[in-house]
């Protein structure tokens, strides 16, 4: 894939505004080439409802506007950032929220959810108040086993420590990263038993 045939999408799962995760995808993002195409959306404007799995009901999920322009926005981009503070070792519940839709838009009838995601590429931003940043393991696995299951590449999590509003532009090996985050190589995700069975071939 050349970089005319890239594009971005930022979803921004935190609780407040200009917080630190936005904050230091922003500074990554500045660093991408000018002719990729970018776009940012926060699941807080307007918010998604909560998810209500339709899958074995026989007339099915109704869906709004604001979800299908999300849902058209995720599979237009070939790049989806994940820009989520750690919240609870975890995702924020407005990036779960986002990331159960997907299970929704797996089962509508004659969707291609699965295979438009499929050779796409995503990637996680997070900040958290820990300056021992394996604490996020849970996150970074959540977004690895969804980037799996979907057949996409995973080109990590850019991690800063932060926790009052800004204090992420104090952490220079985070903004130091972020320069060159999205240039590197991103391989195709796989569950752990995968890379087992691969290691035994």
């Amino acid at each position: 894939m050349t970089a005319e045939d890239r594009s971005f999408l930022f979803v921004l799962g935190s609780s407040r505004p200009d917080g630190n995760s936005e904050i230091l995808a922003r500074a990554a993002a500045a660093h991408l080439p000018p002719d990729i195409p970018q776009r940012w959306v926060d699941l807080n404007e307007p918010a998604l409802r909560d998810f209500q799995d339709g899958r074995h009901e026989s007339t099915g999920r109704q869906t709004d506007e604001a979800e299908e322009e999300l849902r058209r926005a995720t599979v237009e981009a070939t790049d989806i950032v994940i820009v989520s503070p750690l919240y609870w070792y975890s995702l924020s519940a407005q990036t779960k929220r986002y990331l159960d839709y997907w299970s929704g838009w797996l089962n509508v009838p004659g969707s291609d959810f699965k295979e438009r995601m499929a050779g796409g590429t995503l990637w996680g931003v997070t900040a958290m108040a820990h300056d021992e940043h394996e604490v996020a393991d849970g996150l970074v696995t959540s977004l690895n086993h969804s980037a799996a299951y979907l057949r996409m590449h995973f080109g990590g999590v850019l991690k800063g420590t932060a926790s009052r509003p800004g204090q992420i532009r104090e952490d220079e090996q985070a903004l130091i990263r972020a320069k060159t985050f999205f240039h590197q190589e991103t391989p195709l995700a796989r569950f752990p038993y995968e890379e087992e069975t691969a290691a035994l071939a």
